[in-house]
């Protein structure tokens, strides 16, 4: 089979990073087709060279609005698949590079396989939640990563053939490279002592795109970093809002809060990995976190990954300081939850992928 497999944001790069290798055991052709959704260095261009992963397509897109963005995904992709139609297109996550994808594939009559598929935080007002559920509305096979998205698929009356309990393959990128993360020297180029820093990520909308949150926001990292070192590789979106408030200048001066630019996954994973406890507002790095067991305190109030919360180290917090210095009181006096690694989270859900595309096509 030919298989097209549409990626567009750097969350989607690390969950395709092993398809190519495996392809060959079960006699597919895997292109992969970068819609161009994030195309600076360090949000792109970054994790393929570590990866070793090149596009075999990259759609250099002309507008930054949003909306004219999708339009020229799907435009350009309705071309891709009229000059080379697939068999089959792969669309990970939940970002507008999935939801156009699907969408061109079903008008033009094509499979469509969503990973990632069935996750839920029942919020509509984030766009990937209506990201998730039209592309789930159009799929033709659902792959799995935890047992709510099984759920959520049979309450919504979807054919429970063709929904597969497949796993995480972000889960897969980690293990694969586990040697390079091993080998990352970003503890010593940030001077950082393993198990006794935090790490912090922060740049949803709701909590940076206003002055209440960002102050919120300043508040948590300067009690974070009364006890500990506090590393934030933080957003471009989140520094300007800082900077734009006025918020930035007093949390850069402070000796205990170290600032970097977006990391590339190598030093990211090792931070996630050697780190006391993390602090983010991400949805994927609740499930690394998951995987390393360790502490993470979510900014959100809902979660498309319940099974984080559920069995693993992860647990929702409101952007206020009391919740969240309360769950610090909780790491640092070692009352921590542990969590247990969710079931086919081990490195082998894309094989399980091809294994369940096999079986739908035969």
């Amino acid at each position: 089979m030919n298989i097209s497999i549409i990626i567009g944001t750097r969350p989607n790069f690390i969950k395709v990073t092993q398809f190519k290798k495996h392809a060959v055991k079960y006699g597919h052709n895997i292109k992969i087709i970068h819609t161009g959704q994030h195309y600076d260095k360090n949000m792109s261009t970054v994790f393929f060279d570590q990866f070793g992963l090149v596009p075999d397509r990259f759609f250099e897109l002309k507008s930054k609005n949003q909306m004219q963005q999708v339009g020229e995904i799907m435009a350009s992709l309705e071309q891709e698949f009229t000059e080379n139609r697939p068999d089959l297109v792969l669309v990970p996550g939940d970002v507008n590079s999935t939801f156009a994808g699907a969408f061109v594939a079903n008008r033009m009559g094509i499979k469509i396989g969503h990973i990632e598929s069935g996750l839920r935080s029942f919020d509509r007002e984030m766009p990937e939640e209506v990201n998730r559920i039209l592309t789930d509305e159009i799929t033709d096979i659902y792959f799995i990563t935890e047992p709510s998205g099984i759920e959520n698929l049979t309450k919504e009356g979807k054919d429970p053939k063709k929904i597969q309990y497949v796993g995480n393959t972000m889960i897969d990128t980690l293990v694969a490279f586990e040697e390079k993360i091993e080998a990352c020297p970003v503890l010593e180029d940030f001077n950082l002592v393993e198990n006794d820093f935090f790490l912090v990520t922060i740049h949803r909308p709701s909590n940076v795109d206003n002055v209440e949150g960002l102050r919120k926001v300043n508040h948590i990292l300067n009690h974070i970093s009364k006890s500990r070192k506090v590393i934030f590789p933080i957003h471009p979106r989140t520094k300007k809002m800082m900077l734009e408030y006025d918020l930035f200048s007093d949390l850069e001066a402070s000796e205990n809060i170290i600032f970097s630019d977006p990391m590339d996954y190598f030093q990211f994973q090792k931070l996630i990995k050697s780190c006391k406890a993390i602090v983010t507002d991400s949805g994927g790095i609740q499930e690394e976190a998951t995987f390393r067991q360790k502490p993470c305190i979510t900014l959100r109030n809902n979660t498309e990954r319940p099974i984080t919360t559920q069995i693993g180290s992860n647990v929702l917090c409101k952007l206020s300081i009391d919740d969240v210095s309360a769950h610090i009181d909780q790491i640092e006096a070692g009352n921590w939850k542990k969590g247990e690694i969710p079931k086919y989270w081990d490195g082998a859900a894309t094989q399980r992928i091809f294994e369940a595309i096999n079986q739908f096509f035969a």
